[in-house]
């Protein structure tokens, strides 16, 4: 099993920026991903930026340009830069992880964190 706990969510005006981080623990085998997930009210989550573990990125359209995705293999954890935030950015946002389930594996399995509330808005 692995946890993910994320923080740094919260109020912000449009045009500010918040900074999201998120801390793996438990049975943490690489390679993994790690990325970024955002549910807004009525809304099917979507994926905002993941990460692979050599660094690869990739980013929503709506957000290149003003996110930055970031992981330190280390410490196992994951961070998203969020600047010029606009209303529409307004979410749940989750951690995930994909990790294999044994090493050497192809198979992988999906861990998600608890959410953490950012609001954008003045």
């Amino acid at each position: 099993q692995v946890q993910l706990v994320e923080s740094g969510g919260g109020l912000v005006q449009p045009g500010g920026s918040l900074r999201l981080s998120c801390a793996a623990s438990g049975s943490i085998i690489s390679p993994y991903t790690m990325g970024w997930y955002r549910q807004a009210p009525g809304k099917e989550r979507e994926l905002v930026a993941r990460i692979t573990n050599d660094g690869t990125t990739n980013y929503v359209d709506s957000v290149k340009g003003r996110f930055t995705i970031s992981r330190d293999n280390a410490k196992n954890t994951v961070a998203l830069q969020m600047n010029s935030l606009k209303p529409v950015d307004t979410a749940v946002y989750y951690c995930n992880a994909i990790v294999p389930i044994e090493v050497g594996s192809n198979v992988r399995r999906n861990y998600w964190g608890q959410g953490t509330q950012v609001t954008v808005s003045s």
